[in-house]
């Protein structure tokens, strides 16, 4: 059993995909094998309810380059992962600075979000 936490994996530079409309189901296992068939995964997250620790509904995958980016968008952007018709966009923005994250905290929003 590991000691210590995984250390979360550096996303500066990587492209971040906005996945819209997921399943609650849906896992970052599941979504890591669809989308590697485009390239090298960098990370995935799925952001989780604070109180509920449900899915909500969306996610965020990254990839090292535009090209694989650009790639998944192309051919994910309407297809279906776990019954549901997935939306793939560029994410506007990345998590959100620890001074624009301190409202955020307070009211209750979860620390990934994009606006």
């Amino acid at each position: 059993m590991e000691r210590y936490a995984k250390s979360p994996p550096r996303i500066e530079g990587m492209v971040s995909l906005k996945v819209d409309n997921l399943a609650y189901r849906t896992t970052i296992e599941d979504l890591r094998r669809v989308f590697s068939r485009y390239g090298e995964v960098g990370d995935v997250y799925i952001p989780r309810d604070p109180y509920t620790f449900e899915s909500r509904g969306f996610a965020f995958v990254r990839y090292p380059t535009d090209r694989e980016a650009d790639s998944a968008i192309r051919e994910m952007d309407g297809r279906r992962i776990d019954g549901r018709e997935i939306r793939v966009q560029r994410a506007k923005y990345g998590r959100p600075n620890s001074r624009r994250m301190s409202g955020a905290v307070s009211m209750g929003w979860s620390a990934w979000f994009a606006v």
